[in-house]
């Protein structure tokens, strides 16, 4: 059960001035705001009923599942030039799921769904106990988490999380590790606005009646790179279509790939694609994906269904420990801090939106998979906070 507390903080929104807010709508990556942020409750940024919905959730957590299904959520325009919203179309509603690929043959033997998420559960709580060994900020948010006296269940099966943050110096905004029984292992860490290191989605679904696993692992880039823009073969437009930006996001493109998506972590995802088993990957074209994905789906973002087997089991327990491990190596390096002042602030504005549509984009897919009430209380729950005022160190 969430306390009152929780929703106060969910519905929290930070606003800039009008002359920052104008700025960033002409370029998502400029310095040019003040050195501080003022906050009020303001739900314009969410669009029409996005904050609304997420405090609904939030409220209906509290009551112990038992409000009204909340309305669905409203996407947030991108944090990008006034040009290239032109050249758009007005943002859709969120869009259904793309339909997977005919289901591998499932080569199982004795695996079962129980014994996979009873695998990927007990790893990723080694995970997480190596990281708050490397964090030692990183606190629970008790208010946030989920155990077993909680009775929250999703298809029957019980919920389990465990919430974490680590505001100032140590940057983590949101970790958030998920596990539903017989169902699903995720982990999602949000960073805080001190560094431009990767946000980091690794999630693990049993599907299609326990036969199948369904693998996500992403390393989400912390500035705009027009990503949502990739054509079907991978090409971005050019400076014929967005002019001199499309320089400022290839800027952006080449500065992830050479900090983070370098031939080292590209190397680990081709790898990890092959040891798996019947794998089928899916969610390459991103002219096909709902537009919340798009926006928030980095570059390298591996996404497989394949049969479950003790063989996966073990292929995808070892896929998700190397992303994290990954993560937590960029996380302590300090260069990949920012310069303080403008950059933070930036950032931080940036990171604000990003994770308000990343919430979106997990409701489309809890929603597809577990139905829209459970989905919307799921997604509520794994996304947390929406802001956290992590300027300044705030929490």
């Amino acid at each position: 059960v969430v306390s009152l507390f929780f929703l106060a903080k969910a519905t929290m929104v930070a606003s800039v001035s009008a002359l920052a807010a104008a700025l960033l709508l002409i370029n998502p990556s400029t310095d040019a705001f003040a050195p501080s942020i003022t906050r009020k409750y303001d739900t314009s940024l969410f669009g029409s009923g996005g904050m609304d919905a997420y405090a609904q959730q939030m409220a209906a957590l509290s009551a112990g599942a038992s409000a009204s299904p909340p309305p669905p959520f409203q996407p947030v325009a991108p944090v990008q030039p006034m040009e290239q919203q032109q050249l758009q179309p007005p943002l859709p509603q969120p869009a259904a799921a793309v339909p997977s690929p005919a289901a591998p043959v499932s080569i199982n033997g004795d695996a079962s769904p129980s014994h996979a998420i009873n695998t990927l559960s007990t790893s990723q709580q080694q995970t997480l106990s190596q990281i708050a060994s490397s964090i030692p900020d990183l606190a629970p948010k008790p208010d946030l988490s989920y155990d077993a006296s909680s009775g929250f269940t999703i298809g029957g099966n019980l919920v389990s999380l465990d919430a974490r943050d680590a505001p100032g110096p140590a940057n983590v905004a949101w970790l958030s590790s998920l596990c539903i029984d017989n169902t699903l292992s995720s982990l999602t860490i949000y960073n805080g606005p001190l560094t431009d290191v990767p946000h980091l989605v690794s999630r693990c679904a049993i599907v299609n009646g326990g036969a199948n696993m369904h693998l996500y692992l992403d390393f989400r880039p912390r500035a705009y790179g027009a990503y949502d823009l990739r054509d079907a073969d991978g090409n971005y437009p050019g400076p014929d279509t967005l002019g001199r930006k499309s320089f400022e996001y290839s800027g952006a493109r080449k500065e992830y790939d050479t900090k983070f998506g370098n031939e080292g972590i590209v190397s680990f995802l081709e790898e990890a694609m092959r040891s798996f088993e019947g794998g089928v990957r899916v969610g390459e074209d991103m002219t096909v994906l709902g537009e919340l994905e798009r926006l928030t789906r980095g570059p390298l973002a591996l996404e497989v269904i394949m049969p479950l087997s003790n063989n996966n089991i073990a292929a995808v327990t070892a896929a998700r420990e190397k992303a994290a491990s990954c993560w937590l190596s960029w996380a302590l390096d300090q260069s990949h801090a920012h310069r303080p002042g403008a950059p933070i602030n930036s950032q931080y504005v940036y990171d604000t939106k990003y994770k308000q549509n990343s919430y979106g984009a997990l409701l489309d897919v809890y929603c597809i998979n577990y139905g829209q009430s459970e989905g919307e209380l799921l997604a509520a729950a794994d996304s947390g906070p929406l802001d956290e005022a992590y300027v300044g160190g705030g929490s």
